[in-house]
């Protein structure tokens, strides 16, 4: 594989895990401490990252770094992510009711003082 295909690669995943995660340019280059422009350029593949600033976008998106270079990074299907959006607040309210229920099964089995 040659040294454009990779850049390819890895501007592509860039800019998938970026959207992925909900992060701006302006976002993700604060937290790469790199600048906008440079950011901008890496994911249009005219610049390469430094093994550094690699590792850390790697911490950044909680991935391994060589997840950034490969050809087909899986990243969960929008369908399910949006699924699961719609159905947020019924999940934490059925979570919470069976949180309570297990604490007070817990607490009514405690002996009486």
């Amino acid at each position: 594989m040659d040294e454009q295909k990779l850049r390819e690669i890895l501007s592509t995943n860039v800019r998938r895990f970026r959207n992925y995660r909900k992060f701006s340019q302006a976002e993700l280059a604060e937290k790469l401490n790199i600048s906008i422009p440079f950011l901008s350029d890496i994911e249009n593949g005219k610049k390469w990252i430094s093994p550094r600033t690699l590792a850390k976008m790697a911490d950044v998106f909680n991935i391994e770094a060589f997840d950034l270079l490969r050809p087909e990074n899986s990243l969960p299907d929008d369908s399910a992510v949006k699924i699961l959006d719609k159905f947020t607040d019924e999940i934490y309210t059925l979570f919470s009711e069976n949180l309570k229920t297990l604490h007070d099964d817990y607490v009514s089995g405690l002996p009486k003082p």
